[in-house]
């Protein structure tokens, strides 16, 4: 009886677990995707359509004999996303991982920081125990060490073994957040470190100055920083609290939101400090070290200000839209083709006015700036960076519009899609899926090797 009890118990709470989880990417990019759940059989139907990428390159390298010459692309997911490992072997990027034989796929914090998240990455491709830094942990509440990874997955990274990146949503601002803190030699015991570790950015649909979403969900315009009393964030912040304060280590490896190193964890902090925890009082939403504060546009530009656009990287940016002009107003793009979880939030996105009483975010701000939108992000925020600095940047619509491939300039090209389009279900985007990241992954390797900067010697 008390087995049969255990078991019931066991299967109650991995329903309530698997439930909150796929609510909580419903509120803001791909449950139903994740609800298609972890089918080993659809994964085959990923990695059987791939397409080899070939790997030419704009000048032939005697000495590249082998993909092992090659730098690695390395993918990074947004908010709410996983790395390869996680959702039962679920790919985030779809399968897209295959089409190169250097691809990684790291595991970051889905709801941590994007300053986190940036630390995590660099010690997922180094190795070594994760540190968040004295300062920021100490200021943030958490624990300064985090995770330890006793191999790096690419250990020998530096200026003259560069990395592309591609950075999906909030992952585009992780690579920038990272490239500054190489930059500003800002790891400690590794005093060498510069931009230069970073060979190419490539953004989907990425997060770089904010979105009005953050509001309808529960961010208060006002500060963009604290919580609105009732909203759906709310409901997501105490779903996670609880989860986190369970820490079933089964669970746990299944799905991580990653604020392990915040020590939410029953053994660690007992019922009371649950309880603190729900009250606001303590934990990631109390110090406000998570991800929805920087994806606000207040946040997103506080976090801009301390960002270059480097004259020696690579940058390339896909910006996904699903609205119209229709009699001047802006509207959904038709109802085939965009995600049922998201067109409720394009019609929103395309209404949005910024509180009359609440001084704007930046100066010149105007609300149908930021009406064509994808669903998560308004199309404005992800061509490149802009607030409260224009970087510099080149509208694609050709590909002989960015012939030579320049450094130190955003490339952007408007893609007709929603947020989800490019990641987790490929059979959505069909043939554009290919099209996309063929591109991305020959754009890559015609760029294996750095060239002498043609821009400029200035930082934006």
């Amino acid at each position: 009886m008390i087995v049969r009890w255990w078991i019931t118990t066991l299967q109650l709470t991995e329903l309530f677990v698997s439930s909150l989880v796929h609510l909580v990417y419903g509120f803001y990019i791909f449950s139903s995707a994740v609800a298609g759940d972890l089918s080993q059989a659809l994964s085959d139907c990923f990695y059987k359509n791939s397409v080899e990428v070939s790997l030419k390159s704009e000048d032939s390298k005697e000495n590249l004999t082998s993909t092992k010459d090659l730098p690695p692309i390395v993918l990074v997911h947004g908010i709410f996303g996983f790395g390869k490992g996680r959702l039962g072997g679920l790919s985030y990027f779809a399968g897209a991982e295959k089409k190169d034989d250097r691809v990684l796929v790291p595991d970051l914090g889905s709801l941590t920081s994007v300053y986190d998240r940036a630390r995590e990455l660099f010690y997922y491709l180094k190795g070594g125990q994760v540190d968040y830094g004295e300062e920021h942990s100490k200021a943030c509440g958490h624990s300064q060490f985090g995770r330890i990874y006793e191999q790096g997955h690419y250990p020998e990274w530096d200026e003259h073994h560069p990395i592309h990146f591609v950075g999906h949503s909030a992952g585009a601002q992780v690579v920038r957040v990272l490239q500054q803190m190489l930059a500003d030699k800002a790891f400690k015991c590794y005093e060498n470190t510069c931009e230069n570790w970073v060979l190419s950015v490539t953004a989907l649909s990425g997060a770089f100055n904010g979105t009005t979403r953050t509001y309808f969900d529960g961010m208060n315009p006002e500060d963009g920083k604290s919580l609105r009393h009732v909203s759906l964030l709310q409901l997501c912040r105490i779903g996670v609290i609880i989860y986190d304060w369970f820490d079933i280590p089964w669970l746990k490896n299944y799905y991580n939101f990653g604020f392990d190193h915040f020590n939410i964890s029953f053994r660690k902090i007992g019922i009371w400090g649950l309880i603190d925890c729900l009250l606001g009082n303590a934990g990631p939403f109390a110090s406000g070290d998570w991800i929805l504060p920087d994806l606000t546009l207040q946040g997103s530009i506080k976090l801009n200000n301390l960002l270059h656009t480097f004259p020696s990287t690579y940058y390339f940016s896909y910006a996904t839209k699903r609205t119209n002009k229709v009699m001047g107003i802006t509207v959904p793009s038709g109802i085939l083709g965009i995600h049922p979880l998201l067109f409720i939030r394009i019609l929103q996105m395309s209404l949005w006015r910024h509180p009359p009483d609440v001084p704007p975010p930046y100066k010149g701000y105007r609300d149908e700036d930021w009406w064509d939108n994808d669903g998560a992000l308004n199309t404005i925020s992800m061509t490149h960076p802009r607030f409260p600095v224009e970087h510099p940047s080149q509208l694609v619509v050709k590909d002989s519009d960015c012939q030579p491939f320049l450094p130190g300039i955003w490339y952007y090209k408007i893609v007709e899609g929603d947020h989800i389009l490019f990641i987790v279900n490929r059979e959505r985007a069909g043939v554009q899926f290919d099209l996309i990241y063929d591109s991305i992954f020959e754009r890559c390797r015609k760029h294996a090797f750095r060239n002498n900067p043609t821009m400029p010697n200035h930082i934006i």
